[in-house]
């Protein structure tokens, strides 16, 4: 049945504005020409002179400005015609009518289950898109149980139509020296880091507080955050003051950067209150640096026993565990072990895999 599959997919995803959409679209389907090189796989609107993963076809749509365009017109009418198998929408967003079978992959639904969280909480428009796919899809591939059990609260969609497909973390992030020549301005080491867009559910005040004590206290360790900011920066800066030094906010940094700000840090820091998944978790893992992660949502899914977890909101716990992590070489040395070892355990090889299997469900009408 696999010769004869014919994969579409949104081609828009591939130069998406969110970091994390355009690695999970190009890792799966950099795989997925590995795992199944017969497999024919169309990127329908891919923009002209993107680089697409092997044995990725573009095909042509009418041009369309918005998202709502896009989905109603653009999509299902490229798609008429294409003879596809099935239809992959990979970032909640799928063609409002005529598409089918089609899979939607759900990554988590923050913006429903805690719309407070969310910063686009009165975009009601895209809110009204995702709950659209996400009932109009034939299956729903989710990267976690926690997302899955929260798609299935948030929606009522029957679970037997969504599976998980854990994620992985890139071949690129691996244990190595700090190129210090590659690091955003104003980084030095010793830090802490974060990766991430910056919202509000990232919680990283927790994490400022925590350090800011421990630098009361005489420590050289400051935090680096690596992401867009969605609007806490000013709060962090307000909050650091008093020690401006203690805090560097990068913005988006590109591969060569996140690279060596992992490899140069001497932890990671991850005390989220809501993750589909948290990718940078196996990042930082898969690099050899130590991770500090709150006990939340599908956190403890992806970091097993290989991270420190903590109470998401408890800064002495927080303050301990940094400043443990920071000085004791046993504990770094048992943790960025046990970390290479979890990471290992994940692969894009997998995820291509177990994506595929639902590809061919959903192309026979298949459930379970």
């Amino acid at each position: 049945m696999t010769a004869a599959l014919r994969i579409g997919v949104d081609g828009r995803a591939f130069a998406s504005p969110a970091g994390g959409i355009r690695r999970y679209v190009f890792e799966l389907y950099a795989a997925l020409a590995t795992v199944a090189p017969e497999a024919d796989v169309v990127a329908i609107g891919a923009p002209a002179g993107l680089v697409l993963p092997p044995r990725v076809r573009r095909r042509g749509a009418l041009p369309f400005p918005t998202n709502l365009g896009w989905m109603a017109a653009s999509l299902p009418l490229a798609v008429r015609g294409a003879g596809l198998s099935v239809f992959h929408a990979p970032a909640y967003k799928a063609p409002l009518w005529g598409v089918h079978p089609q899979v939607v992959t759900i990554h988590d639904v923050s913006y429903e289950r805690k719309p407070e969280w969310d910063a686009y909480r009165n975009d009601r428009l895209r809110r009204a898109f995702y709950r659209r796919g996400a009932l109009a899809a034939d299956r729903v591939v989710t990267d976690s149980s926690f997302s899955r059990d929260e798609i299935v609260a948030a929606y009522g969609i029957d679970p037997r139509r969504i599976t998980v497909v854990p994620l992985a973390a890139s071949t690129v992030f691996a244990p190595g020296p700090c190129d210090a020549t590659a690091l955003p301005p104003g980084v030095r080491q010793p830090y802490a880091l974060h990766v991430g867009d910056l919202h509000v559910r990232r919680n990283l005040s927790t994490a400022v507080a925590a350090l800011l004590d421990l630098r009361r206290g005489g420590s050289a360790l400051h935090l680096v955050c690596a992401g867009i900011d969605r609007g806490i920066g000013g709060g962090l800066r307000a909050a650091t003051a008093a020690d401006p030094d203690a805090l560097v906010l990068t913005g988006p940094v590109d591969e060569r950067a996140l690279v060596n700000l992992y490899r140069g840090a001497a932890l990671l820091v991850y005390p989220s209150m809501y993750e589909g998944f948290g990718l940078p978790v196996l990042e930082a893992m898969q690099s050899g640096v130590p991770v500090v992660a709150a006990n939340r949502a599908s956190v403890p899914e992806v970091a097993g026993d290989a991270a420190l977890l903590l109470d998401a909101t408890d800064v002495r716990a927080w303050r301990a565990a940094i400043e443990l992590v920071s000085r004791d070489t046993a504990a770094q040395a048992r943790l960025r072990d046990a970390g290479v070892a979890r990471a290992a355990q994940f692969s894009w090889a997998r995820t291509a895999r177990e994506t595929l299997a639902v590809f061919q469900q959903a192309a026979a009408g298949a459930f379970g």
